[in-house]
């Protein structure tokens, strides 16, 4: 991003007009690029006009001083000022009063906003607009966490998958190629909820309010790629759930709701890499948005609720800290990655990357014919879901499952029986067998058991020993 050239330094100043009153630093370009006594750029009605210059004790920078009347309005906010400001081309040409050439000489460039990883993009598509994807179908070994991956997409109401490993064993890559073979839905346009426009449990508040007045017939519609979102460390929590658009209240006098990454990512997936690492009031409005399927927002006289429906991907590496045990249970499935010990696989995967970094696009076109007929057998395992059934006798051998492995709540008895029917629709069958369950239930359960200190045995291993006593 372009930095914007040192304006010589100019000051301003606004007088309170009454006894209460505040004082913010703001930089010194700022007065230089729009007068703020300019009469095309007005001030909000209750701050007073500019008056002379006014300089910050030892600093060198103008303060600016501003009145509030009544309640706090939203322009208080005004440590954002400067840069919002200086984004606004037609605030910046009408305010400075300077031709459109030398006004673009002032104006700092928007940093360009990468999209996230498989937001809007798939198949061969992704590749050719985006960083090159790693296929899915080139991923060597690692079949648990494959599995448990292709029955989120299948399914999402499982409830998500919980990777953890060794470093270097491909968690990130192999959730990241998970773009190509996402499927189609059918999206409101121009909407940043992602709305569903038949269910009304995933409509965004603009869009439920037109079909509450009879509008529906009028949504425009359009088919979309479910869309990844990536939650960073570093995120902060207005960033995550959303704020007050600055630039809006500022330019308009309105106040305005800006969506964050959890209302980017309903109905789609949220990716959190090195989940153990995430900040604890993070993990707390993940935990309310995944419990509830909806985010609420309640700040700068702003108030909004909003669907977040999403399947929550983590990974991690178990040496670097656990993951809280509330937020550990959220997930539905847990997969185990371990490094891969055979030494041809090994030489086999080397090879493989090479290929990928020497010519991604060729590779990728190598691994095309696999990737649709997965892609396929992914869409048709979806639209055949709701017909696979699972007799009652192995519902209630799985509820005694999880009922002596001393599984707290029921989260493991409806994720496992979810899980297996995704499994069977995965395999074309419309009925789920034991080898189903078998196949499923260690990673269903094997994060929901009470941990016992001097317990070296996997708790993997615990689950199968039980299924295997209880289903025998």
């Amino acid at each position: 991003m372009s930095s914007c050239p040192n304006p010589p330094r100019s000051v301003a100043s606004i007088q309170p007009i009454a006894s209460r009153s505040w004082a913010l630093l703001i930089p010194s370009a700022l007065p230089h690029l729009i007068p703020l006594s300019s009469p095309s750029l007005p001030l909000p009605h209750n701050l007073a006009a500019p008056a002379p210059h006014a300089h910050a004790h030892g600093h060198g920078l103008p303060i600016l001083h501003l009145r509030r009347q009544g309640p706090p309005p939203a322009f208080h906010l005004l440590l954002s000022l400067p840069r919002r400001l200086l984004r606004t081309r037609s605030a910046v040409q009408e305010g400075t009063g300077l031709p459109p050439r030398q006004t673009r000489r002032l104006q700092c460039r928007r940093p360009h906003r990468r999209r996230a990883a498989g937001g809007g993009g798939g198949g061969g598509g992704a590749a050719e607009s985006q960083r090159p994807v790693y296929p899915f179908a080139a991923i060597v070994g690692q079949d648990e966490m494959k599995l448990c991956l292709l029955l989120n997409v299948i399914d999402p109401k499982i409830g998500g998958v919980m990777i953890m490993g060794d470093r270097g064993t491909g968690k990130s890559t192999t959730v990241r190629s998970l773009v190509d073979l996402l499927p189609d839905i059918r999206v409101v346009v121009g909407d940043p909820f992602n709305s569903d426009p038949e269910d009304p449990e995933s409509m965004g508040p603009e869009v439920r309010d037109r079909v509450v007045r009879g509008e529906a017939s009028g949504l425009p519609v359009a088919t979309a790629k479910i869309t990844m979102v990536d939650l960073p460390l570093g995120a902060t929590e207005d960033r995550v759930c959303g704020t007050i658009d600055i630039e809006k209240a500022l330019t308009e006098g309105v106040k305005a709701f800006e969506p964050g990454l959890l209302a980017k990512a309903n109905r789609g997936i949220l990716y959190v890499d090195e989940v153990n690492l995430l900040d604890d009031h993070l993990v707390d409005v993940l935990l309310d948005s995944a419990a509830s399927g909806w985010n609420t927002v309640e700040r700068e006289g702003i108030s909004i609720s909003h669907p977040a429906r999403f399947i929550l991907i983590g990974s991690g590496n178990p040496e670097e800290g656990e993951l809280r045990p509330q937020l550990l249970d959220r997930f539905g499935m847990h997969a185990q990655v371990g490094t891969v010990r055979d030494a041809e696989l090994r030489v086999k995967i080397v090879e493989e990357r090479a290929r990928f970094d020497r010519d991604p696009k060729a590779f990728r076109e190598s691994y095309r014919e696999e990737q649709d007929k997965l892609q396929q057998q992914i869409s048709s395992a979806r639209s055949n879901l709701g017909a696979v059934q699972i007799d009652h006798d192995l519902r209630v051998k799985i509820s005694k499952v999880c009922s002596e492995l001393n599984v707290d709540g029921l989260r493991g008895d409806i994720v496992t029986n979810r899980a297996a029917k995704a499994l069977a629709s995965l395999k074309g069958r419309d009925k789920v067998t034991v080898e189903d369950i078998a196949t499923v239930i260690p990673n269903c359960l094997r994060h929901r058991l009470r941990k016992d200190p001097l317990e070296s045995i996997d708790s993997g291993l615990l689950v199968i020993e039980k299924f295997y006593e209880v289903f025998s």
